[in-house]
């Protein structure tokens, strides 16, 4: 089978119509991330996604999920599935779906039928929907976060979500044989090299360190990088990583595998 994945949103930040924040559209059913691109949605394409898969619970990463329930939940006939590491569902359960930020959709309209279901996962340890499967691999941030594998069986798309450097994660990455596409972020320039490190991002410099641990060949596509220094931060990476052949990932684009 082939998979679709369609960027809704990949940039670090927003201001504009090009700059909406992370969100991948897998087909026309998952979700992984619910960042602001989600809100390009109309509602009938809200009212098809089934699941959704977290990296992290960081906003620029969740932020149109409590709107996109809100919005269609009474269209659908079976709640949203969310998946992701127990950390996480416990982050959105108790600061974001709480009450006090936003209704608990897990239990609402009744604790029987509710428009929103937690699923924990593993990392590991892979999720089958539909002959597609997700895995969570391990990456690392400042809050409990996770990358993700897509796999169709034919070929595997790999996201790193946001990380610092992380040896486990390409460890996970050489493992996929059916390697096609990777996703990987770069949130600074190299001036913001101090504050990549503090906040477990990677930068131009600290990405070329750790594609050298990388060996399967694939097409390679940087994400998260803000707005306001994407051109520089673009200009770094041709000039350290142009053996890599990387590419900037943008908003619209589709990838098959």
């Amino acid at each position: 089978m082939t998979i679709k994945l369609t960027v809704l949103g990949c940039s670090g930040g927003i201001g504009g119509s090009r700059m909406r924040t992370t969100a991948l559209l897998v087909d026309d059913d998952v979700l992984v991330d619910a960042g602001t691109g989600v809100a390009d949605l109309d509602l009938d394409a809200l009212a098809r996604i089934d699941h959704l898969f977290v990296t992290h619970a960081h906003l620029d990463h969740i932020a149109c999920l409590p709107l996109m329930i809100d919005s269609v939940g009474d269209r659908r006939s079976a709640p949203l599935v969310v998946h992701a590491i127990p950390e996480v569902l416990d982050a959105l359960r108790s600061h974001i779906f709480n009450h006090a930020i936003w209704p608990d959709f897990s239990r609402i309209p009744s604790v029987s039928a509710p428009f929103l279901r937690y699923e924990p996962l593993e990392i590991g340890q892979p999720v089958s929907l539909g002959g597609r499967r997700f895995t969570a691999l391990p990456v690392t941030h400042t809050v409990p976060a996770v990358g993700y594998r897509i796999d169709s069986g034919d070929g595997s798309l790999v996201f790193s979500g946001d990380t610092g450097p992380c040896s486990a994660f390409w460890a996970a990455v050489n493992d996929i044989a059916n390697l096609r596409h990777l996703i990987v972020e770069c949130a600074f320039p190299i001036a913001e090299c101090e504050l990549a490190y503090r906040s477990k991002h990677l930068c131009p410099d600290s990405l070329v360190l750790e594609l050298c641990k990388l060996h399967r060949a694939c097409d390679l596509y940087l994400t998260h990088l803000k707005p306001s220094q994407m051109e520089v931060t673009m200009t770094e990476i041709e000039e350290r990583l142009g053996q890599f052949q990387p590419r900037m990932l943008r908003n619209g684009q589709v990838l098959e595998f």
